[in-house]
């Protein structure tokens, strides 16, 4: 039996499915996944390879509506499923779930699912942006009446999609819990001394909060100049994206440390205090799961996909979208008390254990998906 996973992203094979690609694997399923620019020789293709997968490269743009290029992805995905003949498919991230969706139905793949990780850039706001809105949910409708069964990360966005009928009642859905996280990985650390150590990791977009986190960073510095605000994450070519002007600019004034694209981002988290997201729409935000796993408060928005991830009062503080007052004060209290950091990092790891374990979720997804 064959199994195909489409990403839009190759590295998001590694660092996000991994474990699900070990969990087919060891009920006897041959992986094949297939992404863009996973050339021959590529390192991040002989790693995969290395771990039993099959690796397919496929044209793809991950951002961008030429109907010309999306075309040529179509086609792509179409001819690889005709020569592999998976049984099961699975897209996840928009480009994969529309286009993955409909190849593999126009290729007789017998069992197709997708996977909404999040809504992004298309499903925020208005005027152009709410132009790309509705062609995107156009597409979204016609490729998952093609599909089995949607997995959503966070019940508000299946509820999106069933209310704009992108998703009918004759497809089923199952909301599960994120992506996961590997508890055994990331470990529970102790918290650094001294002042506290804020932390946002995150492509550098708009929508994710990021000018928020600076405004509130740079108010804080300024009570408090002992207090480190660090950001970690690139530059993306999404069009919401933060410029590489501001970024100079917020580092160059001192409101924030900057470090970059990080491969593995367990020693930022350990080097932290409290790990901050002021997103203002996720599926289920993976870096907050690893944040909670190594024992970190956090702080989020009252947004889908945010909001499930934080029990207010308990492991951290949920804020209300774009407030940079309200952000600011749930950060003065980790600073005016010092051990409310370690209380909350307490519960979090074990929300993390219970709730967001990577085999839990990936267990229910199998079962979902019919497979033993």
């Amino acid at each position: 039996m064959k199994f195909l996973l489409i990403a839009g992203l190759a590295d998001s094979l590694l660092n996000f499915r991994g474990p699900l690609i070990a969990a087919l694997q060891a009920r006897g399923l041959q992986v094949h996944v297939a992404a863009p620019d996973l050339i021959v020789d590529h390192p991040m293709r002989r790693q995969m390879e290395s771990l039993g997968w099959t690796v397919h490269t496929v044209s793809m743009r991950r951002t961008g509506t030429n109907p010309i290029a999306d075309l040529r992805t179509l086609c792509a995905l179409w001819r690889v499923m005709r020569r592999v003949r998976p049984e099961y498919m699975m897209g996840y991230t928009i480009k994969p779930v529309i286009y993955g969706s409909l190849a593999a139905w126009l290729a007789g793949v017998p069992r197709r699912f997708a996977l909404i990780t999040g809504l992004g850039y298309a499903f925020q706001g208005e005027g152009q942006r709410g132009r790309l809105q509705a062609f995107v949910q156009r597409l979204y409708a016609v490729a998952l009446s093609r599909v089995e069964k949607v997995f959503f990360q966070n019940p508000d966005d299946e509820a999106l999609f069933r209310a704009r009928t992108i998703l009918t009642m004759s497809t089923a859905s199952c909301v599960v819990n994120g992506s996961g996280v590997d508890v055994s990985s990331f470990n529970f650390a102790p918290l650094p001394p001294g002042p506290p150590r804020f932390l946002l990791i995150a492509r550098l977009l708009g929508d994710k909060g990021v000018r928020e986190y600076v405004q509130a960073a740079r108010r804080i510095r300024k009570m408090h100049p002992d207090v480190r605000c660090t950001l970690v994450g690139w530059i993306d070519t999404n069009p919401d994206a933060i410029t590489q002007a501001e970024l100079d600019a917020w580092v160059n004034e001192g409101s924030i440390q900057f470090g970059g694209r990080l491969l593995d981002v367990r020693p930022a988290i350990a080097e932290s205090s409290v790990y901050v997201l002021p997103s203002y729409r996720e599926g289920t935000p993976r870096t907050v799961l690893e944040a909670m796993a190594m024992g970190r408060a956090v702080i989020t928005t009252d947004a889908p996909g945010c909001r499930e991830t934080v029990t207010d009062g308990y492991n951290g503080f949920l804020v209300p979208v774009r407030s940079v007052d309200m952000l600011q004060q749930a950060m003065l209290k980790f600073v005016n008390d010092r051990t409310l950091a370690e209380r909350m990092g307490r519960c979090a790891r074990k929300v993390a254990e219970e709730k967001y374990d990577v085999h839990k979720v990936n267990a229910v997804m199998l079962q979902e998906m019919g497979i033993q």
